[in-house]
């Protein structure tokens, strides 16, 4: 091949990856593709760097105001409602018999409405506040450009806090999960090992939190990690069957987590290159966050809160410039194994991530992409381990197998030696290594391999051929965790070789793990949007993240299981016109409101008074 031809070959690849979109290899802190072709068109579309822009001006300012009152005026609607319609205790109701507070819970259907309309409210002004964190929906974000300014890190936090204040002091919210994990920790701290024995057994049909349990998770062990049930036995043990006090406390669990949150993700937004503002608004201040981590108190405010921490601290290691060992060797060669500062740090963000594992096993993914963006500071890279001939693999392959080994191993020690530790100092051992699938038994529709199986019985029973749904699901659920599996390896290859952050590789397996998992619930979203939403800035995942975010922060309504088909078409229908009423109050010109009167100027009095000497 002539050297003119070769410079026509290279000059045809740069136009190529020019017109794809992808970039050339980069630091690994910002890496993006390596490779042309499709699959790196995708990743580039998914991500771009976002450039910083000025605060708002006061024109902007004001209305951001505005639509964060208009959001709390939401927030209070869903308190007030949720006195009916929340789930408070079957015992211990603290506002049963209470004049005012119990009114919404004998005015159901005012209640309903409440609760419906707060919740559109809420979602309405979420996707206002958009404009200032992402831009306009018709113009910066279809486009893909950076709006021309952003709200400050100061008033996004205060609208966030605004909006949660009223939630905080709400019952239970479009879950009954927190009665379980009341149960749960009672029977550990009675002493017993809540892996093996369920509420009923352990407690009594008849006790205070017992009777609060939903009926399918009466006689179920717990699924949760030891460190979260370790929280709520030391929760039991200071409150005892005060159930409004127990549920509290761990309301401030839940706000712990988001507040490790909006901590930690603005700071990795950073680190991708991302707008810490247009992460905070699409991870922290999401409607799914606020309506069921904060106000249905699930354990996944701790468990992405720590695993998000824990992400931060592990990067402020690997991206330092010193080393993650000491350099000064003396007092002995056994000093040169100590870590230095980042080297400490590294180890602090795998036990943080470790812990968060142990209050929901899910996070414990983490540790594969931080193990990779480790072996990649090491000098591991995926070409060297693809590319090299067969007989000079080795030669070529050593330094990066040594290194993703040396990463692999480093970090699993530190995993196995944390787990072993919140094991056994919390006194719980490891059964929950046999219970963790226990919610295998709800047949979620969010969940593909389940909603596939269901719907093939369904049609098996219409044709005649008999109910074989559980045999679909005994099939289906094992090929689906394969097939997550397999994406994921994938996704960790696409973060060595550099095409993927591994902060986005992350968000992405979490994705993957969604959409595969035998049982989903609508919080689960969460798992994938807030890490993603520190690394993905393409416009098709914003518009998804957002459509789907508002579209089950309203679907999942909170009405009962006694709920009345009329009930609901009656509450549904007022709040329609209740959010209208609200919007138009808040938007719009009240035509029986006068536009104010300017005083008139003095160019206006000079010519009025030309005009009556004229006259």
């Amino acid at each position: 091949m002539s050297a003119a031809t070769i410079r026509r070959a290279r000059l045809a690849g740069r136009r190529l990856t020019t017109y794809l979109g992808i970039s050339r290899p980069v630091a690994a802190g910002r890496a993006q593709s390596t490779e042309t072709g499709d699959y790196g068109a995708t990743m580039a579309r998914i991500h771009t760097d976002e450039p910083e822009v000025g605060d708002l001006d006061a024109r902007e300012s004001r209305a951001m105001v505005r639509i964060r009152l208009f959001g709390a005026v939401g927030s209070i609607f869903i308190l007030i409602g949720s006195l009916g319609t929340g789930n408070v205790p079957v015992l211990q109701n603290p506002i049963s018999g209470v004049r005012l507070l119990s009114l919404p819970s004998r005015m159901w259907t005012t209640a309903l409405t409440l609760s419906i309309a707060g919740s559109v409210i809420l979602v309405l002004a979420w996707l206002l506040l958009g404009r200032y964190a992402i831009g306009r929906y018709r113009t910066e974000l279809a486009h893909g450009t950076p709006p021309p300014r952003r709200m400050t890190r100061g008033q996004a936090d205060r609208t966030l806090l605004v909006w949660i204040i009223p939630i905080v002091l709400a019952p239970p919210l479009l879950s009954k999960d927190i009665y379980s994990y009341l149960a749960q920790s009672a029977i550990a701290q009675r002493g017993m090992d809540p892996y093996t024995i369920s509420p009923v057994r352990g407690l009594g049909v008849d006790h205070v939190f017992t009777r609060s349990v939903p009926n399918l998770w009466r006689d179920t062990p717990a699924p949760y990690g030891p460190l979260f049930l370790w929280l709520g036995e030391n929760i039991t043990r200071l409150t005892g069957e005060n159930i409004t006090a127990a549920i509290l406390m761990h309301r401030l669990l839940a706000l712990a987590g988001v507040a490790l949150i909006v901590w930690s993700l603005p700071r990795l937004a950073r680190r991708c290159g991302v707008s810490p503002i247009a992460a905070l608004w699409l991870g922290a201040m999401n409607p799914l966050l606020i309506l069921h981590l904060v106000g249905g108190i699930h354990n996944e405010a701790m468990m992405l809160g720590g695993m998000l921490a824990g992400i931060e601290l592990c990067f402020r290691g690997i991206d330092s410039a010193g080393r993650l060992r000491r350099v000064d060797a003396s007092g002995g060669r056994w000093r040169r194994w100590l870590p230095s500062r980042a080297g400490w740090l590294l180890i602090l963000g795998a036990v943080v991530i470790t812990a968060s594992a142990m209050i929901k096993i899910t996070s414990v993914l983490a540790f594969a992409f931080v193990g990779i963006a480790l072996a990649r500071r090491w000098g591991a890279t995926l070409p060297a381990l693809r590319h090299a001939p067969v007989r000079l693999w080795w030669s070529r392959s050593r330094d990066s197998v040594i290194a993703l080994t040396a990463a692999a191993s480093a970090l699993g020690v530190v995993l196995i030696a944390s787990v072993v530790l919140l094991c056994v100092a919390t006194g719980l051992g490891f059964g929950w290594t046999s219970t963790a699938g226990t919610g295998s038994v709800v047949r979620s529709w969010m969940s593909m391999p389940t909603l596939l199986s269901v719907t093939s019985g369904r049609v098996g029973v219409a044709m005649g051929l008999g109910d074989h749904t559980q045999a679909m699901l005994d099939v289906a659920r094992p090929v689906a965790q394969l097939a997550a599996a397999v994406l994921i390896v994938r996704w960790m290859m696409a973060a060595l070789g550099g095409r993927l952050h591994p902060i986005g590789a992350l968000g992405v397996s979490m994705a993957t793990v969604v959409l595969f998992f035998p049982f989903v619930q609508p919080w689960y979203l969460l798992w994938a949007v807030v890490p993603l939403a520190a690394w993905a800035t393409g416009r098709w995942f914003r518009i998804g993240a957002i459509s789907i975010s508002a579209i089950i922060a309203i679907v999942v309504l909170p009405a009962g299981a006694g709920t009345r088909g009329f009930q609901l078409a009656e509450g549904i229908i007022a709040a329609v016109f209740l959010v209208a009423l609200v919007t138009a109050l808040f938007f719009e010109r009240i035509p029986w409101r006068r536009p104010p009167v300017s005083a008139p100027s003095e160019r206006d009095t000079s010519a009025t008074r030309t005009e009556q000497a004229v006259v």
